[in-house]
């Protein structure tokens, strides 16, 4: 048994020591030189070889959507590449549909630019821009949850619609020399065209742990977009079933915001998942919008409450609110804001009160 552990355990180590040298000399070593970049058959541009095709197009001022800030793994950062991106990664392939491998769709932030390539983007990405914001609020909502309250140069503006989300660069700070771009969702009001607000919780993360620990109102902040097709759809003017948890709020207050100031008049119902009252927040702001609302109700749902909490209002999980109050075969439009697990939970609970799946709006994060 020690000779098969030993003998594991140093393969493991070779095995981490080539992969480290082989990266190492990708990096460092390995000189693709200048090559050309030509994208939606536009005039070919001179780049330099060797880094990812994100961080290409980023160097560029071309920003494509990435969640996880080009780690390979959101799916965002998807381009089609006609020529010159070489063999689909193994790191892609959960990512791709067949039908996107056929149609040469690739992950931008897996694949390196290490010869001339041809590519196809949206051409709604050229009108996302990087601005320059100052902090001009922070406050506290819950022990792991800030929010933020961003402010343009004077005389510039940005237009967004009510779901949609941003990028926000972390930059190298002490204890990190990694430069990141991380997505969050707005949490303002679209007719704000000056301001931008963002609740961001704390997970550890590079972004994340400069936001909670080294962001300073003052300071100023790249933020680019915005970006998504997650948002309010002038449909047929039902009732709307709202669900989010955490930070998940952000983009369900955008389109709240958004029917308040355009005077939309249809009966909404808000579930939100939280563990303990510790984690909710904005109560008076969802106070005020069922005041200012046709028909506005905020139901949050507690999973862990306990006798102790005097908690009077709905426990367990969302899915079960929704069985309660939701009723079977009704005119529904939803948009839900969440983990994977908890939209795919709550679109199984929607489907079975007879909610068509393209009635269904999501964003996974």
């Amino acid at each position: 048994m020690n000779t098969i552990l030993l003998t594991t355990g140093i393969v493991t180590l070779i095995s981490i020591v080539l992969a480290t040298l082989l990266s190492f000399a990708d990096k460092y070593i390995a000189d693709y030189g200048e090559v050309s970049l030509t994208i939606n058959d536009g005039e070919p541009m001179t780049i330099e070889g060797g880094s990812s095709l994100l961080s290409t197009l980023i160097e560029e001022k071309i920003f494509i959507p990435s969640a996880c800030g080009g780690k390979g793994t959101c799916g965002y950062c998807k381009v089609r590449v006609l020529e010159g991106g070489g063999p689909v990664l193994a790191t892609e392939l959960p990512w791709l549909t067949e039908e996107e491998r056929e149609d040469h769709t690739r992950l931008s932030c897996q694949l390196k630019v290490k010869e001339d390539i041809k590519i196809e983007i949206p051409e709604e990405l050229f009108n996302v821009k990087e601005y320059q914001m100052e902090v001009v609020q922070v406050t506290q909502m819950t022990p792991t949850i800030k929010k933020l309250r961003f402010k343009l140069p004077e005389g510039e503006k940005i237009s967004f619609k009510p779901g949609q989300y941003v990028q926000l660069k972390a930059p190298a700070y002490e204890g990190n020399d990694e430069e990141v771009y991380r997505a969050y969702s707005v949490a303002s009001s679209a007719t704000d065209s000056e301001h931008l607000e963002l609740l961001i919780g704390y997970t550890g993360g590079i972004a994340t742990t400069y936001v909670h620990y080294h962001l300073n109102e003052g300071d100023i902040v790249d933020i680019n977009g915005p970006y998504g097709h997650f948002y309010y759809q002038d449909d047929d003017g039902g009732p709307m079933v709202l669900v989010a948890a955490g930070t998940g709020m952000a983009p369900i207050l955008s389109i709240l915001y958004h029917m308040r100031d355009h005077g939309i008049q249809r009966s909404v119902r808000y579930y939100f998942g939280a563990k303990t009252p510790e984690d909710l927040f904005l109560l008076d702001e969802m106070k005020e919008l069922e005041e200012q609302l046709h028909d506005f109700k905020f139901l949050p749902t507690l999973s862990r409450a306990t006798e102790e909490m005097n908690w009077t209002g709905d426990t367990g999980r969302v899915n079960s609110s929704i069985e309660k109050y939701v009723d079977q075969g009704g005119n529904y439009t939803a948009y839900l804001c969440g983990s994977p697990v908890m939209i795919d939970s709550i679109s199984e609970s929607l489907i079975q009160k007879d909610i068509p799946l393209e009635k269904i709006y999501y964003d996974k994060f």
